[in-house]
């Protein structure tokens, strides 16, 4: 009996995640984009003990060296030095913690602005609502590279600066979903219960509005990763990302830009470990939006 009341008590528990996945497993592109995320972060996790050596740890005699299996490599090198003589294979395990850590800031940051700015336009209308749609249409209008470039020329880049104009450039997706989720739900017989019953603004909002578009957000979050991995290494391959100093995959593909035709291995090798991790995500993102929407699932 006391088995039987712990199983009870467990199944409702497991159950959720059971059928994630179960779903999961029953497609191939979804399980190669889990598989690759999870390998990031495993690697962004534990970069300190994965990577042979320092990032920053310059050797000039052993600059521009070959991959260890190549002609002329070192084994000391498994993928080879750059004109710095910085260890490639170190540099790349610590740049993955850097796309991580900008890719995550961002969305959480523009997920917040635009969820908080689409439930105040969608609950209250009015002038709020025009507001609010007035400053969408004008970041949907105005070209976003330029504003990007602009805001980090100025500021002269930096971490901060760069995940602030990453989640400037997507809240917008997340506020036109919430709004219009919110126009959808606000008069439904609940939300008319729960304002007579006298529960805050911040109560309805959270615990009867917002859940109602939490699917939707979690995928268009997933998509939005993949989007500001690759705009963090296009900024700091024109120089304007994060600093210098810092393994960045982007920086990394601008270093061996000069040495393309022979050196190529200091641009492919991050130029793969972008083109992966962004094919990772969105595959991943593939099979949870069709996982969350219900109409796909039938």
């Amino acid at each position: 009996m006391m088995n039987l009341e712990i199983e009870a008590n467990l199944s409702p528990q497991r159950k959720p995640l059971q059928h994630f996945f179960e779903n999961l497993f029953r497609s191939t592109s979804g399980v190669v984009g889990f598989i690759i995320i999870v390998l990031l972060v495993f690697t962004a996790v534990f970069a300190n003990i994965l990577a042979p050596k320092p990032y920053d740890l310059k050797a000039p005699r052993d600059r521009l060296l070959p991959m260890s299996f190549m002609e002329g490599g070192n084994p000391e090198y498994l993928l080879g030095t750059d004109s710095l003589g910085r260890d490639i294979y170190s540099r790349l395990i610590f740049g993955s913690r850097i796309s991580l850590f900008v890719g995550l800031a961002s969305v959480a940051l523009g997920a917040g602005i635009g969820v908080t700015l689409g439930l105040f336009a969608g609950y209250f209308g009015g002038r709020v609502d025009s507001f609010i749609s007035w400053l969408m249409n004008i970041q949907l209008s105005f070209p976003y590279i330029l504003l990007a470039l602009f805001l980090l020329a100025a500021f002269k880049g930096g971490l901060g600066t760069l995940i602030f104009v990453l989640a400037i450039g997507g809240w917008v997706r997340y506020a036109r979903i919430i709004r219009g989720q919110v126009f959808s739900v606000k008069e439904e017989v609940y939300i008319t219960a729960a304002k007579a019953s006298g529960l805050s603004l911040r109560r309805i909002l959270v615990k009867y509005i917002l859940p109602n578009a939490f699917a939707p957000i979690i995928v268009v979050a997933s998509f939005t990763m993949a989007d500001t991995i690759l705009a963090e290494a296009s900024l700091s391959f024109l120089g304007l990302g994060i600093d210098p100093s810092l393994p960045s995959w982007g920086q990394m593909l601008a270093d061996g830009r000069d040495y393309i035709q022979t050196e190529w291995w200091i641009s492919f090798l991050p130029g793969m470990a972008i083109s992966v991790t962004v094919m990772g995500i969105n595959l991943f993102g593939d099979w949870l939006r069709d996982f969350l929407d219900p109409r796909l699932r039938m």
